[in-house]
């Protein structure tokens, strides 16, 4: 029995067969592809990166309609707070290192490679809890504005303070 491209031929080959690539990424799954492939292109961000022992280094890489990339590097010891990203929705990809990642009755050890996709509102804490830097990459869509703070609440869900910071 012969194969599909047996019959038909490679569909690769043939590139007036294949869907248009999307001009910006539209889909979660779309957005959470940009940043793997902004992770692979090490060239782009790796000479980038600085390491502050008083406060996390960020560095916004790259912009396009309705997204932001930012760049974070994290020495031993700090932390993000317990935020959400207000109307943002977001990806972010832990590069090099290990970051621990925290939210109501969860907590996950990121090592390099690993990706977090949250919605609006979704409250978490990021931690570099490791002896190593790290250093992240995360995606904004719509581009962050807003990063409102919140106070662990024992037991029950995190609560907004009444303090927001950007980034």
């Amino acid at each position: 029995m012969n194969s599909d491209v047996q019959i038909a031929g490679d569909p690769l080959a043939i590139p007036h067969l294949m869907p248009p690539p999307a001009a910006h990424p539209a889909t979660v799954a779309e957005f959470a592809g940009l940043a793997r492939a902004v992770a692979a292109d090490r060239a782009a961000w790796a000479h980038l990166v600085r390491y502050d022992a008083v406060t996390r280094w960020y560095h916004r890489l790259r912009t396009g309609p309705g997204y932001e990339v930012w760049l974070l590097s994290w020495v031993p010891g700090q932390g993000s707070g317990l935020h959400d990203h207000g109307r943002s929705s977001g990806v972010l990809t832990v590069l090099e290192g290990e970051l621990t990642e925290r939210s109501t009755g969860a907590r996950r050890v990121l090592g390099a490679g690993a990706q977090r996709v949250f919605a609006p509102g979704y409250a978490h804490e990021v931690v570099n809890d490791s002896l190593e830097p790290a250093v992240s990459l995360h995606v904004y869509f719509p581009g962050l504005t807003e990063m409102p703070m919140h106070r662990p609440h024992c037991g029950a869900a995190a609560r907004p303070s009444a303090e927001a910071a950007a980034l």
